[in-house]
């Protein structure tokens, strides 16, 4: 009844500034939970179903309680996603602290962000459409941030590098989310999809000559046949690149 709803008089606040409830479980009592409990349970079900079966209906079906009772420990829908993008972040594994080489860690970090992200095939979605500043995310942002820190630059132009970063990693991990899905949702592999399915059409049209450029893509080139991994680091070296060429240019500005 209250999936996701809130009294129109409350006031919202972040998750991250409501202490946790402490509840103590004993005879007589009802169990406590604790909001990584229920986050666990919700990743579990995104994991394995979507995020929109994540509700707090399933989640208490799962823990064996009821729904109402989950809402003292995360009151919105909207806290439960910034728990669970947390959460995920979490897994994120990094060094306490840059090591000096820019190019490496900002490599390091993407990598792990793609594997989170094909892990959680739900995380990129949420991350990318809500404002959320968890302590796992901010962890990793601050990373970045000091990847890229003493090397001239003004916090703002530190900023939109690690933008620019952070929006191809994401796109390039929601294509290939899309590719997978597509993948089981059809029974056949890209390969398969690109030979068997589109193939035929694909062939017309280079036939036909209307496209030379897009012809020209297909016939040459050498990414469109790399395993995915090597796809994502040859697009991320790309990314790389630029980033040291704006470093050189916004350091003489």
């Amino acid at each position: 009844m209250r999936e996701g709803m809130r009294m129109a008089d409350e006031q919202p606040t972040s998750i991250w500034l409501q202490p946790e409830r402490q509840e103590r479980s004993g005879p007589g009592r009802r169990p406590g939970y604790s909001r990584e409990q229920i986050t666990r349970a919700a990743v579990q079900i995104a994991d394995a179903e979507g995020v929109e079966a994540a509700t707090m209906r399933r989640i208490a079906c799962e823990l064996g309680t009821g729904a109402m009772s989950l809402y003292r420990y995360v009151p919105r829908r909207d806290d439960l996603f910034d728990l669970m993008i947390d959460l995920a972040m979490s897994e994120i594994e990094l060094p306490g602290s840059p090591s000096g080489d820019w190019r490496s860690d900002l490599a390091l970090l993407a990598d792990q962000v793609r594997a989170v992200g094909l892990r959680h095939p739900w995380l990129i979605t949420l991350l990318t459409s809500r404002p959320t500043l968890g302590p796992s995310l901010l962890r990793v942002h601050e990373f970045a941030l000091g990847a890229l820190d003493g090397l001239g630059l003004d916090i703002d132009d530190i900023a939109g590098l690690v933008d620019m970063l952070n929006d191809y990693v994401h796109s390039a991990i929601r294509r290939e989310i899309g590719w997978l899905e597509e993948a089981r949702r059809t029974g056949l592999d890209p390969e398969r999809w690109k030979r068997d399915y589109i193939g035929p059409y694909v062939r017309e049209v280079v036939a036909s000559g209307a496209f030379p450029l897009f012809s020209r893509s297909v016939t040459d080139s050498r990414t469109a046949h790399l395993a995915p991994e090597e796809r994502f680091r040859h697009g991320l070296d790309r990314i790389l690149d630029a980033i040291a060429a704006l470093v050189t240019s916004l350091r003489r500005r």
